[in-house]
Order: structure tokens, then C-alpha cells, then sequence
């Protein structure tokens, strides 16, 4: 029998593994983070099932994106009114600093410079501290991170193997995906012309805290 939903299938499948692969996660943790079983999304990524619309809001929770990033027939245009009518509800927003210069004494994290702040959906927000940043250079690229893309950190001194972070090196701010071993950091950039960068635990080197989303280009 034709199966009719096969080429909406595929799509959600790429979209799905595609934002795996930028988080380097694996069907284990999309699942802890889902709270959707890894059988019920082995079955989406092997285009056995189609995705049902309660999924579909779990999986944009988790990844932090639209929901048609993950099934293309949410539009755009959809989305573009459930924001306008958010538009009107008190606190749906907190404003969140852009962090320009960052400073670690004496163990003690400190914003030296805020450029100014950003009205942030309240539904990015998962408890914690958050902060922006602007992304400079190509490091990132095969992330889909560009210059001048504002980044939205939450704030912490630990990240899960794999997870891109901003780490303070040299009191500068950058972003990079994380690896860890017993006795090293391994800082690994998204573009093969950057080499990782390989630092004993014990180094000045600090996580300043996870991407949670890129939020827009200037």
C-alpha cells in the first residue's frame, strides 16, 4: 500500500536528526529532555510513524524551535500569529542583558560591559540565569551560527558532553562544543579550518553556560 505521508515522513526525520547533530545529542538524551520514549522517536527518525501535533510541541520545547523546524506543515505564517497573540499577555517577556564583556576573579563571574537588553519570550526560559551574547567569526558555522548572531546562554559552570557552550578563555567570551574527558577539555569549533583546542581540567578556562538558542541576526 502507497504510504501517502512517506515524503512528510522523511522530513521530520531529517529536521529531527539535523538538530541532534547540532546539539550532539542522542535519541537517549532527546528522550530525557522530551520526555517522549526513545522507541516512540526511533520510530519518527525511521519513518515508521508520523509525528502527532502533542509530539511535535514537545520536540520544539526540547530543541528550542518553531514548530515547523521540526514538521514542515506547522507554516510560518501560524506561527506568526500564536506570537501576536502572546504579544498581549503580562510578563510574557524578560528582558535579558547583551553581555559585551565578561570577567571571572577569584572564581566570581561578572558582566563588564552590557551593550543593552532584549526582550525575550518568556517560553525560552527554563529557570536559572540567562544572558546574550553576539557571535563573532566562522567558528560556528556548521551550527548554523553566523557573525552577529545574538546567542541566548543560560548560565552555568557545566554542560553535557557534546553540548555547545560559551567558555571564557583569555577573558574573552566564545562559543564552543564541549567534550570532556578524566583530565581535559576538548573546545571543538563547527568549521574544519579551526583546530580543537585541548586544555587540562585545572586551566583558567571557564564554562560561563549552554546554548539555549540562537535568537537572531543583526
Amino acid at each position: 500500500m502507497l504510504d501517502r505521508d512517506l515524503p512528510l515522513k522523511k522530513e521530520i526525520a531529517e529536521n529531527i536528526k539535523q538538530l541532534m547533530k547540532e546539539r550532539g545529542w542522542t535519541q537517549l538524551k532527546l528522550s530525557e529532555v522530551s520526555k517522549i520514549s526513545k522507541s516512540t522517536l526511533s520510530d519518527y527518525i525511521n519513518c515508521k510513524t508520523l509525528i502527532n501535533p502533542g509530539n511535535v510541541e514537545k520536540l520544539s520545547e526540547a530543541f528550542g524551535v518553531p514548530k515547523y523546524q521540526i514538521d514542515p506543515s506547522f507554516k510560518r505564517s501560524d506561527m506568526k500569529v500564536e506570537e501576536s497573540l502572546t504579544d498581549y499577555v503580562v510578563n510574557s517577556f524578560a528582558r535579558v542583558p547583551i553581555v559585551g564583556t565578561i570577567s571571572c576573579g577569584n572564581g566570581v563571574i561578572a558582566y563588564e560591559n552590557i551593550e543593552g537588553y532584549e526582550e525575550i519570550p518568556r517560553s525560552w526560559l527554563n529557570g536559572g540565569e540567562y544572558f546574550l551574547l553576539r557571535a563573532n567569526g566562522d567558528s560556528m558555522i556548521n551550527a548554523r551560527i553566523h557573525e552577529g548572531d545574538l546567542l541566548l546562554i543560560r548560565r552555568q559552570e557545566d554542560v553535557e558532553n557534546g553540548e555547545i557552550a560559551a567558555v571564557l578563555i583569555e577573558g574573552e567570551a566564545v562559543l564552543k562544543r564541549v567534550f570532556k574527558t578524566d583530565t581535559a577539555l576538548i573546545l571543538q569549533s563547527e568549521n574544519p579550518k579551526y583546530e580543537p583546542i585541548i586544555v587540562g581540567k585545572q586551566s583558567d578556562i571557564k564554562i560561563l553556560g549552554r546554548l539555549q538558542k540562537v535568537v537572531l541576526n543583526f
